[in-house]
């Protein structure tokens, strides 16, 4: 079936054509006939499958076959999105399906400068992408008008919940005309995102479902590895100079910092590895990117927050360091290989202390996960255990407590000021300072009392 039988124009099935795309994914030709009549649609389809071209596409054909309303050219087409990375990858894939189209397209998101974004709306756009809160700083400084909008996408609607973002996408929605089309794509559909679609969407809109909302994609060969916590750097170097076909890895940790320390440690070993999370600005974001695309940093170690956006073509090897905490991240995580139809392979790394993890992902997915043939590892030595997690040991005293705010440190680099053994005027008037009027509780505490 060729994406012209669907009812796209020429130029969009010949964008498709060039960029090797000859037929629709399963969702692309369910979601493209629904999106070209105008009816609202939730769609619930697991990374990986073409959704993005499933919104995008109808909508491109919509905006080159309508005619704009007089006045300054603002946006007709709003797609939002949890994270700067999809944003991008949304915008980059929107110019190469619109070439040829007089359709202007641009994306807004935090990490840089508000200016630049504000000068390109001034200019006029047509499909805009945006995270939800940046959207919100350039509404509230009046620098973009969503007055015109007439299709609105909630792409990775369940991340966008996920990240906190309820209440922002209610105040964004709230800002749009009606009528619209409004379009939720979601790899998975807990309950707030139910309660989302049935707040926003019409009351009996097209649903396209291509999988189970936990499945994932048929061609990742997905393996596990069981062993101590101390093990696992060690077995990721050994499993990446033992797979030299490994041409590119994504890495997942849980933190900033342990992603930090495992690209460190795998380049001392000789392996090109980058850390890629939300503590980096947007400019190195995208350079990292970059490079691991081309191929001139083999591993790319990366948060849920960093990675839910990455789409690398061809990437054949996703391995989990560290076990999600929410078993749904495992289906995105791994989602980045195997993808547009191509295979891969998944392997967790699972230490002792996290086999309820591992079981909540197979309760998740539905099946449980081999182990991955580790024939001829040697376990580190007990000294390089120990050094591994006196490495972990000092990341953790590194992050910022939940209250919010780092821990402030002398200038020495000894303990807080004010804290025991401090033994000094200015660290108990510092501790003094900072428990205020909090009854003698620390700052972190007010702080978490703000929050909730």
């Amino acid at each position: 079936m060729p994406f012209s039988s669907l009812g796209l124009g020429a130029a969009i099935a010949r964008n498709c054509a060039e960029a090797g795309f000859t037929a629709p994914t399963p969702v692309q030709a369910q979601a493209i006939p629904e999106v070209l009549s105008g009816r609202d649609l939730i769609a619930s389809a697991q990374t990986g499958t073409g959704k993005t071209a499933a919104f995008l596409l109808p909508l491109l054909h919509r905006l080159a076959t309508e005619a704009p309303e007089k006045g300054p050219r603002t946006p007709r087409v709003l797609i939002l999105a949890p994270t700067r990375e999809l944003a991008g990858q949304i915008l980059t894939e929107a110019r190469a399906s619109g070439n040829g189209l007089n359709v202007r397209s641009m994306a807004v998101f935090g990490g840089v400068s508000a200016r630049p974004q504000a000068q390109a709306l001034s200019r006029g756009v047509d499909l805009l992408v945006a995270t939800p809160g940046r959207l919100l700083d350039l509404q509230n400084q009046r620098s973009v008008d969503l007055s015109r909008v007439r299709h609105v996408v909630l792409d990775e609607a369940d991340r966008m919940l996920d990240m906190g973002f309820i209440h922002d996408l209610k105040r964004i929605l709230k800002l749009l005309p009606s009528p619209r089309q409004t379009l939720l794509f979601s790899a998975t559909f807990p309950e707030a995102v139910r309660s989302l679609a049935d707040g926003f969407l019409a009351k009996d809109p097209a649903r396209v479902s291509v999988a189970p909302e936990v499945s994932t994609a048929e061609g990742i060969d997905q393996h596990m590895i069981r062993l101590p916590r101390a093990h696992k750097r060690a077995m990721l170097a050994w499993l990446i100079g033992n797979h030299p076909e490994w041409n590119r890895v994504l890495v997942f940790a849980r933190t900033k910092h342990g992603s930090d320390r495992i690209a460190r440690q795998l380049t001392a070993d000789g392996v090109p590895a980058a850390a890629l999370h939300g503590g980096k600005t947007q400019g190195a974001r995208t350079r990292l990117l970059q490079g691991f695309r081309d191929g001139g940093t083999r591993v790319l170690v990366a948060t849920d927050v960093a990675g839910r956006g990455i789409d690398v073509p061809m990437l054949p090897c996703v391995i989990n360091f560290d076990l999600p905490e929410v078993s749904e991240d495992y289906v995105h995580r791994i989602g980045r290989t195997a993808r547009a139809g191509a295979s891969g392979i998944a392997i967790a790394l699972v230490g002792n202390e996290e086999g309820g993890l591992l079981k909540g992902v197979e309760r998740h997915i539905g099946r449980s996960l081999p182990a991955f043939d580790t024939t001829g590892f040697r376990a580190p030595s007990a000294e390089q255990s120990a050094s591994q997690r006196n490495d972990e040991a000092g990341d953790r005293t590194s992050r910022k407590p939940q209250g919010g705010k780092p821990a402030p440190r002398k200038a020495g680099g000894g303990q807080s000021a004010g804290g025991r053994g401090a033994g000094n005027e200015a660290g108990r008037k510092a501790a003094a300072k900072r428990r205020g009027r909090g009854g003698g509780k620390p700052a972190g505490a007010q702080a978490q009392r703000k929050q909730r």
